[in-house]
């Protein structure tokens, strides 16, 4: 696959992530409050963590398994958190995941690397569908999707297992058609 592209929006650059900001990301991911309402974060986080994740969306990019950015401000290139989008080639759809550091949370950033995403996932990677879940005791990364323009599907009850406690999972989407009519 081609280079990965470096996405702008007023306030963000979406790029691909660099060995150097693993230690920003172990401070970042390592929040226990963004552990807690993520699925595949661990707690703790370690910098061995942060290298490996950080090497494997390099993986997933040349397999054309995802397209996974470090989400940063363009004023001061700090970074802010992390956004992906999780292919699923034969079927045009993919499922989109992200999380952002606390001290940038309430500030609009995830809502507005999510729809550079939504625009990437339909104008150049030409997918049908983008779909998005939460933990349904993290209502904010609701309000995101819906800021986004996803539509809840419904609720998956205690479908995965974080921390030893059974999770349920509320369950957004989009399509393309949907996408479109919004621009």
């Amino acid at each position: 696959m081609a280079k990965r592209p470096t996405l702008v929006t007023d306030r963000l650059r979406l790029r691909a992530f660099k060995p150097g900001d693993a230690e920003e990301v172990v401070r970042l991911a390592g929040a226990r409050e963004v552990a807690d309402t993520t699925l595949h974060i661990p707690h703790p986080y370690s910098l061995d963590d942060a290298l490996d994740w950080i090497t494997s969306q390099d993986i997933a990019w040349d397999r054309r398994d995802a397209a996974n950015f470090a989400i940063d401000r363009r004023e001061d290139g700090q970074l802010l958190g992390a956004i992906g989008i999780h292919l699923n080639r034969d079927h045009e759809y993919a499922e989109m995941g992200y999380w952002i550091g606390v001290p940038y949370w309430n500030q609009g950033y995830c809502t507005e690397a999510g729809a550079r995403a939504l625009a990437y996932a339909f104008e150049k990677l030409k997918l049908n569908r983008v779909q998005a879940r939460h933990f349904s005791r993290n209502p904010a990364s609701g309000r995101v999707m819906r800021k986004l323009g996803m539509q809840r599907e419904g609720t998956l009850r205690q479908v995965v297992k974080k921390w030893d406690r059974f999770e349920d999972l509320v369950l957004y989407s989009i399509l393309r058609s949907d996408w479109e009519a919004r621009q």
